[in-house]
């Protein structure tokens, strides 16, 4: 069985973490925007934390669900409703056949991941579900979701209707995930110093240090536009094109910042004035158009201390999951 797109969504498409180690061929890891936000919602499902996920974007799809499942939703808050009754972020979610689930409301985040047990049945594209848009490959036939489709679910042998009281289409489960420590001030973004960080001015260093920047309109899942003051650096050479990753801040040529995200390219040739730490991309993910970002400069060791940190976190947030479903399915 499997879930259908009764009213398609600005931009809906199938993700999982990405597609590592093609750069070479000038292919871009892709994946979802915010991983831990993804990662969870397949944690809470009882999924591995590679399954595809559906990644959604405000206006977001309404889906009809064929078939009695358990979900759930993970990231921005967009006022999730199962027919009409709103449900919890960040819990599994038993799902009744037949119900609908649509987004009416915007509160906050700019996306949120809808993850169902088992995951979604669909094939592989250089060992990547993710879909790569300017391919046409991975994903939901290569392209963002549309009214009619009929995503399938694989395999489960869990009888999730037993979760479900007489008359009720859903039913939260009592647990759920605390992401107070990952988005803790949305707006304070780590990054470490890049190779062209001392070709910035002394004035241009202290000023993207001290000032804030804004979100851009045009931002999208390649890069965040970013409007502030004109940096400059000491001297205009010309650089080589280098390597460029999620995250990577680079200096346009009219002074004003790019911060390349899911689907960058492999290279650029625009100065790489520093890079956003690995544990802070989810909020920069949740990141909307208009919203401000203040830099703040830390070190490789804080950096890696906080992804570990926060890898743990993950780690024991999957075990605590899966203890938790297991028992539930001995329990009925």
């Amino acid at each position: 069985m499997s879930l259908t797109i009764i009213k398609p969504g600005l931009l809906d498409t199938l993700q999982d973490l990405g597609r590592p180690g093609y750069g070479g061929l000038g292919i871009n890891r892709g994946g979802v925007m915010d991983r831990y936000a993804a990662q969870v919602a397949n944690m809470l499902v009882g999924n591995e934390v590679r399954e595809a996920v559906i990644e959604i974007h405000f206006p977001g799809a309404q889906f009809l669900f064929e078939q009695n499942t358990l979900i759930s939703i993970t990231g921005g808050h967009f006022n999730a409703m199962l027919n009409d009754e709103p449900i919890p972020l960040w819990h599994p979610i038993v799902v009744r056949k037949n119900a609908v689930l649509h987004f009416p409301k915007l509160q906050n985040g700019n996306r949120c991941y809808l993850a169902v047990h088992g995951g979604f049945c669909v094939p592989q594209w250089l060992n990547s579900y993710s879909t790569h848009l300017k391919a046409g490959a991975g994903g939901f036939h290569g392209r963002k979701l549309e009214k009619g489709d009929e995503i399938p679910f694989k395999e489960s042998s869990i009888y999730f209707a037993g979760l479900l009281k007489p008359g009720k289409e859903f039913e939260a489960l009592k647990w759920g995930v605390d992401t107070g420590s990952t988005y803790l001030h949305p707006n304070e973004i780590f990054f470490i110093e890049g190779n062209e960080w001392e070709q910035l001015t002394y004035q241009s260093q202290k000023a993207f240090l001290q000032d804030n920047f804004t979100v851009h309109p045009f931002s999208d899942r390649m890069g965040y536009q970013l409007k502030g003051v004109d940096l400059h650096r000491s001297a205009n050479t010309e650089l080589v094109s280098s390597a460029v990753s999620f995250g990577t801040i680079q200096l346009l040529p009219n002074g004003q910042l790019i911060v390349l995200m899911a689907d960058h390219q492999t290279t650029g040739g625009y100065p790489r004035i520093g890079h956003v730490i690995s544990a802070h991309l989810p909020k920069l993910a949740q990141l909307r158009p208009s919203d401000v970002i203040h830099f703040i400069k830390t070190d490789i060791t804080n950096a890696e201390q906080l992804l570990i940190a926060q890898q743990q976190e993950l780690n024991i947030l999957q075990r605590a999951c899966t203890e938790r479903l297991n028992s539930l399915y001995v329990k009925h």
